[in-house]
């Protein structure tokens, strides 16, 4: 029988062996003794194993609240745990509920991280994962191989309206953008309803478009219930949209999902939240498995955060996220790493040193917005700079080669 994999990184007070077989037992038979009915037939078929334990460090202070046992100290190791497919089938929420469930709240842990997982070959046939994916996504934008995509993000996050905010898209698409998105702050608003921001701008995007052939790709934030977010679906698919935004972690998975299978549009991801599930090194779920969950669900862009970005996540943890997105699973293809957070163009020669691809979705907000030149010099200075990036240009070089790029350092440097 088929057995999916999950990682984890845990820290324990108590033998290694011992706590992961807890969180074996605790995630499949679910008792901490044998109870009427547990044969070892029962167990042989679907309890939970503990497949491989790595340790790597001892620490005399625990991570997080737990089992606190004067003078031990906690054993910090890497465990592979596997379950039999019959536990849950294709059900992803239940598998979820599995790989992140009552687990995180065992006594015998002081820190328990979700690091990834493998899911067999069988649920090739169950989920097709994202409709557009990276390829897809950037030929829907009119955008080539040899490039990035260059988006930006409306700011403020509310309170501009949709008069404004068309003019604003005109200006950005005539300047050379690929990407405009809502931010994740808005979605209807008193002086910005959502049916009328989309006419707006879908009527700005359909007459640049029939004038130069490129149509950019604006990402309307639909989230909502699951009739809100229909109705605006559709909304932005009558009037000529390619792109819809979901805040994935406030709509949940099976809400994801249905959006992603109506499959008109490419679906942007956002993970605002992602800090809460994060931040902790062992607490919560590392980006791998984070974005397998996601892919599952059918979305075609996820955030990654960005290099020297304005978070905390480090510029490791960001490299790993894009090659996460780039790593083929299951039948899907690669989705497009949404690389954000306070950027501009001086971050994209190390972005493209630390990850020699062009396959990503490369957003700037002040980056753009408060550009010396305004937003079009904004535009032309991250072309500027990913165009110099892949010749192999130093930012110094490019300064002084390129106007637009040379007013950013000294904005933004």
């Amino acid at each position: 029988m088929e057995r999916i994999q999950a990682t984890y990184f845990i820290e324990t007070p108590y033998k290694v062996e011992q706590a992961a077989a807890v969180l074996a037992g605790e995630q499949s038979s679910g008792t901490f003794v044998s109870v009427p009915g547990e044969t070892d037939e029962l167990k042989t078929r679907f309890a939970a194993r503990v497949e491989a334990i790595v340790v790597l460090d001892e620490v005399s202070v625990p991570s997080m609240p737990g089992e606190i046992i004067d003078n031990k100290t906690y054993t910090q190791a890497k465990v592979t745990v596997s379950w039999s497919v019959e536990n849950f089938g294709y059900n992803i929420p239940t598998l979820i509920s599995t790989l992140q469930g009552n687990l995180y709240e065992l006594r015998q842990f002081t820190g328990l991280k979700l690091d990834d997982f493998e899911l067999p070959e069988s649920y090739k046939s169950y989920f097709k994962g994202p409709n557009y994916g990276m390829n897809g996504t950037k030929k829907l934008a009119s955008v080539g191989p040899e490039r990035p995509m260059i988006g930006t993000i409306i700011k403020p996050s509310v309170g501009l309206t949709p008069e404004y905010t068309a003019n604003l898209v005109k200006t950005l698409a005539e300047a050379g953008i690929d990407f405009v998105k809502d931010d994740e702050l808005l979605a209807s608003s008193g002086n910005s309803p959502f049916a009328v921001r989309v006419e707006q701008i879908m009527k700005v995007i359909n007459d640049y478009a029939d004038k130069t052939g490129k149509k950019i790709m604006y990402a309307f934030n639909i989230t909502g219930d699951l009739d809100t977010m229909k109705t605006n679906y559709e909304t932005v698919v009558n009037a000529g949209g390619t792109c819809a935004m979901l805040s994935i972690n406030s709509v949940g998975w099976a809400g994801v999902k249905q959006v992603c299978d109506w499959g008109e549009l490419s679906i942007h991801g956002h993970r605002n939240g992602w800090g809460m599930l994060n931040r902790h090194p062992l607490l919560g779920i590392n980006f791998p498995a984070y974005n397998k969950i996601w892919r599952l669900a059918g979305v075609d862009q996820m955030h990654v955060n960005g290099i020297k970005n304005k978070f905390w996540e480090s510029d490791d943890a960001v490299v790993r996220s894009i090659k996460s997105c780039h790593t083929p699973f299951l039948n899907s293809e690669s989705v497009i790493p949404v690389v954000s957070s306070g950027q501009w163009g001086g971050q994209a020669f190390e972005t493209y040193k630390r990850t020699h691809t062009t396959d990503l979705l490369y957003m700037a907000g002040g980056g753009i917005m408060a550009h010396p030149s305004g937003p079009a010099g904004g535009v032309r200075a991250l072309h500027q700079a990913w165009d110099a990036a892949v010749k192999g240009m130093t930012l110094e070089e490019t300064a002084k080669q390129y106007k637009e790029f040379g007013e950013s350092v000294v904005k933004f440097g």
